[in-house]
């Protein structure tokens, strides 16, 4: 009799699983978490927001319904990456499931947001006392938008930068330590404002969260490309378990350096520093190369091509280079270098030289995306028949793949 139970069992199993539509993904795909990362650029943020449409299009082939919010364990940004990753995570009012925006209408909001962000104030200059933009237009808009919406209740894990100028230290806003840092679940409007708040161009972001004050100017002091941090946080969640990582990072575009000699700049005075824009340069430069530099050597998986794709803008038009540079011509430019950057070869970042690479028989940024899209839409379709699996069997079917949301206590 107990026979009899058994194979009928494994035969209902059978016909529940044959009644799947498509065939169940390798068991690799289990133990994957997915990382999105947004570098900051102010105005520059709509050359990712046009790398992001197409991603979210190319799923959307797949999961009509599919939001980059959906698919990915953690979105993480930096300055106007930061805004942007507020703008893809906090919930619709009309309809908690699914993003504020999608990655259409964010680059619809640059556009049409941009020059009331960074309208300069009146009378400013290089001695004006004050910021160049009073940020109240950017202030306004992030409450309207975002409301009171808190760190917690974004529709997956946010990885946020910011430097606090008063603790004299960088403040990770991050939806895995809210249970932790209680005073970090602070409101999405405060954090976006905050790592946007970019030193000369907006003014520092004052605010108080359970107990805590905050007074933060731009992200990019801590992580211009808060990719690190967001691998951080998740390594630091899996406690050292085997983990595969799989990230994708957005750079806003960079023009080539200006290059000056030790000889040449021996006897600089600091008026020559600042004409020359080295210690801004060096400040976003070598923060990126840093980063690049982190993961080639902290996680040496992800230079595998299955693992990174890092889409950057190396060689943009020093006219087009401008973090506030909000006109419409230039911004329809700006949209031209996401389009452009999207047929361009995948490059990576030889981290001994820091030059991009072209990495062999990849293909353009296009089709780097679209296998993306191939590979997130199998991590999301395991995942659903597994849990389906677990309920069915009324217990866990698959114990050797890590859930990619569990926390460490």
């Amino acid at each position: 009799m107990a026979v009899n139970f058994l194979l009928f069992v494994f035969f209902l199993a059978s016909q529940f699983i044959a009644g799947f539509t498509t065939e169940l993904p390798p068991s690799e795909y289990g133990n994957v978490v997915t990382i999105l990362s947004i570098d900051g650029g102010g105005i520059k943020g709509i050359i990712p927001a046009v790398i992001l449409n197409h991603l979210e299009k190319a799923l959307q082939v797949k999961d009509k319904e599919a939001s980059l919010a959906k698919y990915f364990d953690v979105i993480a940004g930096t300055s106007t990456g930061g805004l942007v990753t507020g703008m893809l995570t906090a919930p619709h009012p009309e309809d908690p499931t699914r993003p504020l925006f999608t990655a259409e209408e964010i680059i619809k909001f640059y556009i049409e947001s941009g020059p009331s962000i960074f309208n300069e104030t009146s009378g400013w200059s290089l001695i004006y006392r004050g910021p160049k933009y009073d940020g109240k237009f950017l202030h306004s808009l992030a409450s309207e938008l975002l409301k009171d919406t808190k760190l917690s209740q974004t529709l997956t894990n946010v990885v946020i930068p910011t430097f606090d100028i008063k603790k004299f230290h960088p403040v990770i806003f991050s939806k895995f330590k809210v249970n932790t840092v209680p005073s970090l679940d602070a409101k999405l409007s405060d954090i976006c404002i905050g790592t946007s708040a970019a030193p000369l161009a907006l003014p520092p972001h004052y605010f108080e969260n359970d107990g805590d004050e905050f007074n933060l100017v731009d992200g990019g002091a801590a992580a211009t490309n808060p990719a690190m941090s967001a691998v951080s946080e998740v390594m630091k969640q899996k406690g050292g378990r085997p983990t595969k990582i799989l990230l994708l990072s957005l750079g806003c575009g960079t023009r080539e350096s200006t290059s000056i000699n030790a000889k040449d700049a021996m006897n600089f005075s600091v008026l020559d520093w600042g004409l020359h824009g080295q210690p801004l340069g060096a400040y976003d430069s070598a923060s990126k190369d840093m980063s690049e530099y982190y993961l080639a050597n902290a996680f040496p998986n992800l230079q595998s091509s299955h693992n990174y794709l890092r889409i950057q803008e190396y060689n943009m038009d020093p006219s087009n280079d401008a973090i506030d540079n909000a006109t419409i011509a230039n911004m329809e430019k700006l949209v031209k270098v996401g389009e452009s950057l999207l047929n361009q070869q995948v490059l990576k970042m030889n981290v001994d030289t820091y030059k991009p690479e072209e990495k062999a028989n990849q293909g353009t940024n296009s089709e780097a995306l679209d296998k993306l899209a191939e590979t997130l839409y199998k991590v999301k379709q395991f995942r659903q028949k597994k849990n389906m699996m677990e309920k069915f069997m009324g217990r866990p079917l698959l114990k050797t793949i890590p859930n990619p949301f569990a926390t460490t206590s």
